[in-house]
C-alpha cells in the first residue's frame, strides 16, 4: 500500500519518518481557501482539500493531509505573507496564550475511506521586546504564527499545554489513533 504526504513540510516529513513510515512527498497543489470561521473547522476542511487534491492522482494511495493554524484574540493567524506581516503577528502573539490548530486528514480513494479530525494545543509567548520581535520576524515565514518551537534558537513559546508535535505541525499521537482506524 503506497502512502503519500500531501505537504512539503520539512516538520512533517521528519515526525512521519520517525514514526517508522515509508512514503512519497508529494504536495498538494490546490488553492487552501476555507470559508470557515472557527479555527477546528477551517483546518480539518483545509486538510481533506489538500488530501483530495493528490489523491484524485493517485487513487490506489493512501493519502495524509494536514494543515495548521494559530488562533489568538480572536484571529485566524497562518503564514505570514512578508516580513512585515511577520512582525504584526509576533506582536499580537506576545506576552499571550494562544491556541495551534492542526487538522489531520487520511484518505484513500479506491477504498472509499476517509477519516479526519483535528488536535488543538495551548501555547504562552515570552513577552519580548521590540527589538526581539524585530529580530525574530521574517526567521520563520513558513510557519503559521511566524515562530518555530522545534527551533532551539526561536524565544518565543515558553509553555505548550498539549501536544507539542502538533505546535510542531502534525500531532503524532492524534495522527497515530487516527491511522489505525483507518486501518481497522
Amino acid at each position: 500500500m503506497d502512502i503519500i504526504l500531501a505537504s512539503k513540510s520539512p516538520r512533517r516529513i521528519e515526525l512521519l519518518k520517525q514514526l517508522g513510515f515509508e512514503f512519497d512527498v508529494i504536495p498538494a497543489q490546490c488553492e487552501e481557501k476555507s470559508t470557515k470561521k472557527r479555527p477546528a473547522a477551517r483546518v480539518k476542511e483545509l486538510a481533506v482539500q489538500k488530501a483530495f487534491d493528490v489523491a484524485r492522482k493517485y487513487p490506489a494511495a493512501v493519502v495524509i493531509g494536514a494543515d495548521t493554524l494559530v488562533y489568538c484574540k480572536g484571529e485566524i493567524i497562518g503564514k505570514p505573507k512578508d516580513k512585515q506581516d511577520a512582525l504584526r503577528i509576533l506582536h499580537k502573539l506576545n506576552g499571550s496564550w494562544q491556541c495551534v490548530y492542526t487538522g489531520v486528514c487520511v484518505m484513500s480513494l479506491k477504498q472509499r475511506k476517509m477519516l479526519f479530525g483535528h488536535e488543538v494545543s495551548r501555547c504562552k509567548a515570552r513577552k519580548l521586546s521590540s527589538e526581539q520581535l524585530e529580530h525574530l520576524a521574517g526567521k520563520h515565514m513558513d510557519k503559521a504564527g511566524a515562530y518555530a518551537v522545534q527551533d532551539e534558537q526561536d524565544p518565543f513559546i515558553e509553555r505548550i499545554v498539549g501536544s507539542k508535535t502538533n505546535v510542531v505541525g502534525f500531532p503524532v499521537e492524534f495522527f497515530q489513533k487516527l491511522y489505525e482506524e483507518f486501518l481497522a
